[in-house]
């Protein structure tokens, strides 16, 4: 929280992604270039992405191996029944 002084901020709205509206950097040091600090804000926000969207992929991947194994299991399970039984 920033009361009663001035800081510096820096306000990154993506184009391509509806994960967040705006993220907002504070600027720690007064002497770095304008453009330079937009540049490593933009960055940043996008290795958030990056980030977030291969994350989401292993989840899905994981998922994925789960309900196999568990589909293979009740297969199995249903062939080795069906053989003993007969």
């Amino acid at each position: 929280m920033v009361k009663g002084v001035s800081r510096r901020v820096v306000v990154v709205r993506p184009d391509e992604c509806g994960m967040f509206e705006q993220a907002i950097f504070l600027v720690r040091d007064y002497s770095v270039p304008r453009s330079d600090a937009v540049r490593e804000a933009c960055k940043i926000a996008n290795g958030y992405l990056a980030g977030r969207t291969a994350r989401r992929r292993r989840r899905f991947s994981a998922w994925m191996l789960g309900a196999a194994f568990a589909v293979g299991a009740v297969l199995s399970s249903a062939v080795w029944a069906a053989v003993v039984l007969l």
